[in-house]
């Protein structure tokens, strides 16, 4: 099966996607998960309106493909912040609080070096709580 990558962003009040693959073809929802089904959607329904009208689509939707999702650093720290608050994410980082919400909100864009951190200090927390037995 193939995969197409979808990147998810949050602006404002809500998540957008697009597939880099599939110009044209994007979507928002309010929340993560409603994100995921409208992008879903969108797909289908964008395939099937260029099947019929004879544009050509990747290859990639020809046959079964999934969609892999990839969140920036806005959504992620958004999907997240009522889990881990911002607070706990900059003792995990290292990244001041304020500039964490700079980068939720989309204020600012972090450097690749700051989103390496992030993505590294949440891989070792999930780490940590897969090694917890209860």
């Amino acid at each position: 099966m193939e995969k197409s990558l979808v990147i998810i962003s949050h602006t404002g009040k809500n998540y957008n996607a697009y597939l880099p693959e599939l110009p044209g073809c994007i979507s928002t929802g309010a929340t993560f998960e409603a994100i995921k089904d409208n992008i879903a959607e969108a797909v289908a329904l964008h395939v099937e309106g260029s099947l019929a009208d004879g544009d050509p689509i990747p290859d990639t939707f020809k046959r079964d493909y999934e969609l892999e999702f990839k969140l920036d650093v806005s959504a992620l720290l958004h999907e997240l912040k009522d889990i881990i608050p911002y607070s706990g994410v900059a003792r995990l980082t290292g990244i001041n609080r304020k500039q964490l919400q700079h980068y939720a909100s989309g204020l600012k864009q972090p450097r690749p070096a700051q989103v390496k951190k992030i993505e590294t200090a949440l891989h070792e927390l999930g780490q940590k709580l897969l090694g917890v037995e209860l």
